[in-house]
C-alpha cells in the first residue's frame, strides 16, 4: 500500500503540494480516509475551494485565521497565528494517535521549523507516533538532515528551467 510510508516533498521548486494532493486523490479513490492540514498558506487559495469539494473523502484543515501568509503579518498578528499553528500541529498529533485517517498530509510543516514555531525534535516525535499502516506526507522548502532518516521516501523539487515569457 502506497500510503503506509513517510514521504517528504521538499525544495524550492513548485509541485510539492500538488504531488501530495495527487497521492491523496489516489488513496481516497481506494476508499481510504485522508486528512490534509495546511500551514503558512494564508487564506483565499483556489486549491482550498477545490479541496473542500472532495469532502468527506479528503478533509482539509487550516488553523490560521489571517488572510495574509504568516511572513506578511505584524508581530502581534504573528503571535496570534503562532498559537493557531501550534493548535494545528497538536491536532495532527491527535489525528495520528487516534487513527482518524489512513493518510495525513502536513503541508508546509517544514516551514514551521524555519520560523522556529516547532522544533525538529517535536516533528520527529510526531513522525514516531505513526504506526506501520499509516501514511504521512510532509512538505516544505528546506529539509533538515536529521529528518531524512525518519522518512521512507524523500523527494526534492527544484526548477531546472523556467521560461518567463
Amino acid at each position: 500500500m502506497s500510503n503506509t510510508k513517510v514521504r517528504i516533498y521538499y525544495g524550492q521548486g513548485e509541485g510539492k503540494t500538488s504531488s501530495a494532493i495527487g497521492l491523496c486523490i489516489k488513496e481516497a479513490s481506494l476508499g481510504r480516509c485522508v486528512i490534509i492540514i495546511q500551514f503558512l498558506k494564508g487564506k483565499g487559495l483556489e486549491e482550498v475551494k477545490f479541496l473542500n469539494r472532495l469532502e468527506p473523502e479528503i478533509k482539509l484543515f487550516r488553523f490560521e485565521k489571517e488572510e495574509e501568509g504568516y511572513c506578511n503579518l505584524s508581530d502581534e498578528e504573528k503571535n496570534e497565528e503562532k498559537r493557531n499553528i501550534i493548535n494545528g500541529f497538536n491536532f495532527a498529533k491527535k489525528v495520528i494517535e487516534t487513527r482518524e485517517c489512513d493518510l495525513l498530509v502536513l503541508d508546509e510543516v517544514l516551514g514551521l521549523l524555519d520560523l522556529e514555531i516547532i522544533s525538529k525534535e517535536e516533528l520527529i516525535s510526531l513522525i514516531e507516533l505513526k504506526e506501520e499502516d499509516f501514511g504521512l506526507i510532509l512538505t516544505g522548502q528546506k529539509l533538515p538532515d536529521e529528518l531524512i532518516s525518519h522518512a521512507d521516501v524523500v523527494t526534492e523539487f527544484r526548477t531546472v528551467k523556467e521560461n518567463n515569457e
